[in-house]
This record gives C-alpha cells, sequence and structure tokens, in this order.
C-alpha cells in the first residue's frame, strides 16, 4: 500500500484538514464497509472488501501526523526507499508530487497520483437561448406561445453511441481503459504519465457497426415546437427557463435547458414601473380650477377619477390594485397613477382675452400661493 496516493484514495486535497480527512473517510468507509454487500455477488463483495482495506489504511496514515509527515516526504509512512537518498528527493526533502508536477503536469508517479483521461462521463448538453416579444397586455395577462426550437438531439435508435445493438467493442489499443500510458526514464526514476486513447477517443470502445438509423453519427440537428407559458406580470428582459428542453447530453447526460427572454413592447399611452403603472391625462386649464369628473382607462375597464377644483399640473391621483399582476403573487396587484397635466390654451380669440383679463382682475394674490411666494422671495 505503500505506492498508493492516499490523497486520491479518500479523495481529498494534499491539504486537506483533520476534519476534512475524517468527513471523506466516514463517507467512503460506509458507502464500502462489509455489512452493506449484503445480497451482492462474491466478486462485489471481494471488491468491496478490499477498497475498505484501502480507504481504511490510508486514514490511518494521513490522520496521524508523524506518519502523514513521512508519508508527504518521502511518498512512504515507511521512510526513504533504497535508492531513494537519505532525506527525500535530493536529502532536501522535497514532495515527490510536486516534483512530478513541474515535469510531468502532474501524470503521476510509479503508477500513484495518475488521472483519468476518460471521455465517456456524462455531459449536460447546452442550454439554448431564445427570444420572444409579447405586447403589454400579454405581459399583464400571461399568454401561451409556441416557439420552433432548433437543438441536437440524441438519435432515438441507438441513443447517441452511434453504433447498432451490439455494435460497441473493446478498443484493442486501450484495452477498454480509455487511457494509454507513456513510461519515461529520468535521472530521478521511472515515471507514468497518462493520456485519453487516440483510437477511441478516451471512451474505451469503439464502433464495430453503425446504426442504420443515423449512420454513426449518433447525434443530430431538429426542429422541434415547444410551448412557452409566459406568466403574467412578467416584464421586459426577465427570462423563463425549461429544463431538458436544450441540446442533448453526451453519454447519458441530461439535456441542456432552453433560456427564454422575453421582450414587452411599449404600451401606447401607459408606463411601467414594476407593478404599478402610469398614465398622463390632459386636462383644461377650467376643469382644473372648477374640478371635473375624468374617465380613466385601465387594464381591464373604465374607471371614473373625481379631480377637484384647484389642481395643479403634475398631480399625481391613485387607483389602488388597478396596475398590473405581480408575479409569483396570486392575488396582489400594483397600483395605477393618473398624473394630471393641465393644459393651458395656444391661443385666444378678442372675446375670450377680455374674459380672461376681467377673470385675472378678480383674482387675489392668495389664490396663487406660489407666485406670491416667489414674488416675496425677490
Amino acid at each position: 500500500m505503500a505506492e498508493k496516493n492516499y490523497y486520491e484514495i479518500l479523495g481529498v486535497s494534499k491539504n486537506a484538514t483533520a476534519d476534512e480527512l475524517k468527513s471523506a473517510y466516514r463517507k467512503l468507509a460506509m458507502q464500502y464497509h462489509p455489512d452493506r454487500c449484503v445480497g451482492k455477488s462474491d466478486a462485489e463483495k471481494k471488491n468491496a472488501e478490499e477498497k475498505f482495506k484501502e480507504i481504511s489504511h490510508a486514514y490511518d496514515v494521513l490522520s496521524d501526523p508523524q506518519k502523514r509527515s513521512t508519508y508527504d516526504q518521502f511518498g512512504s509512512e515507511d521512510g526513504p526507499q533504497p535508492g531513494a537518498g537519505g532525506g527525500g528527493f535530493g536529502g532536501f526533502g522535497m514532495d515527490f508530487d510536486d516534483i512530478i508536477n513541474s515535469f510531468f503536469g502532474g501524470s503521476g508517479f510509479g503508477g500513484g497520483g495518475r488521472r483519468s483521461s476518460r471521455t465517456d462521463a456524462p455531459q449536460r448538453g447546452q442550454d439554448i437561448v431564445i427570444g420572444i416579444q409579447i405586447t403589454f397586455e400579454e405581459a399583464a395577462f400571461g399568454v401561451t406561445k409556441k416557439v420552433n426550437v432548433r437543438r441536437v438531439e440524441n438519435c432515438p435508435t441507438c441513443g447517441g453511441t452511434g453504433a447498432k445493438a451490439g455494435g460497441m467493442k473493446t478498443c484493442p489499443n486501450c484495452h477498454g481503459s480509455g487511457v494509454v500510458t507513456q513510461t519515461q526514464r529520468t535521472p530521478f526514476g521511472q515515471f507514468q504519465s497518462t493520456a485519453a486513447c487516440p483510437h477511441c477517443k478516451g471512451k474505451g470502445k469503439i464502433v464495430s457497426e453503425p446504426c442504420p438509423t443515423c449512420n454513426g453519427q449518433g447525434r443530430g440537428e431538429k426542429t422541434r415546437e415547444v410551448t412557452i407559458t409566459v406568466p403574467a406580470g412578467i416584464d421586459n428582459g426577465q427570462r423563463i427557463t425549461y429544463p431538458n428542453e436544450g441540446h442533448a447530453g453526451r453519454n447519458g447526460g441530461d439535456n441542456g435547458g432552453l433560456i427564454v427572454e422575453v421582450s414587452v413592447k411599449p404600451h401606447k399611452y401607459f408606463k411601467r414601473n414594476g407593478a404599478d403603472i402610469m398614465v398622463e391625462y390632459p386636462i383644461s386649464i377650467v376643469d382644473a380650477a372648477l374640478g371635473t369628473t375624468l374617465v380613466v382607462p385601465t387594464l381591464t375597464k373604465d374607471e371614473e377619477l373625481r379631480i377637484p377644483e384647484g389642481t395643479q399640473n403634475g398631480t399625481m391621483f391613485k387607483l389602488k390594485g388597478k396596475g398590473l399582476k405581480k408575479l409569483r403573487s396570486k392575488s396582489d396587484y400594483g397600483d395605477l397613477y393618473v398624473k394630471v397635466i393641465v393644459e393651458v390654451p395656444k391661443s385666444v380669440n378678442r372675446e375670450q382675452k377680455d374674459l380672461l383679463s376681467k377673470l385675472g382682475k378678480s383674482f387675489d394674490r392668495k389664490q396663487f400661493p406660489k407666485i406670491k411666494e416667489f414674488k416675496d422671495k425677490l
């Protein structure tokens, strides 16, 4: 066991703390403990037993500070091996793995510390991002739309392998391991490095008989119709994600997601701020002075709004609950704000001028507090 890489056996880094070592050991020990092998075959029981012994020994060494220090320095808890020098590498106590990493990019030493180069692990498919445009009303009340999405899919016959049933065989180059090993002799000893097998591209298997449906390709592009449900209250620029509607994964991996970015068209007179909406409503100077009742459009029906006499330009009135539905809320709505814009006539005839002149003379300065305040400041 001295040649094993104890850190890799426990699945921890070389800087792992005592608590991290203990946690990793407990997790693996529970997985491979002989008591967990009830109902399994003799081969599985034997493999679990060997694995449990290996895990226990690795933890025994790394959990003991003295043994761990010796192991880190010499690659063995027993100290320097014959031919290795009296004090680690070159007598300076250097870490063999660090030296190997600097020469061979972390390929391992003497069979220890190897990293798998196989490429047959499950891989999630890529996401697809599309955009849709909806009207202001559709954003307010929600809408369902159908869109065509072009995506990569696995062949339904071979499931993406590219081979017909029984048409896969073990790679003769790597004998199913997916990796090839190269041995190099150096002044420091014999070193081994591993890389993905170029023949099977790290999968360990090759196609001997191609799938007749996809001609061995395994994957291809198809256009699918997807139903998009836009919830009421969605805002411009927000996204909706549909899992599993993106490109197909590889080697049994999950499909990617479909991400829909929503663009909302501006309304002809409503302006939006979250769930609240605002409309500018022009009224005459006469209605502002005498007061009036407005018929205000909302998202559902017209509402009456009483404007009191003496209303100033820019005054805001609120119609509670007449805004947009709040996203992710069942019954909560925003408000509708009505901003009054007082309009002054651009031109008047002679009779209107006379009337306005008489009207102006009839007013007291106190009836125009802002004008009075400004003049007083001057």
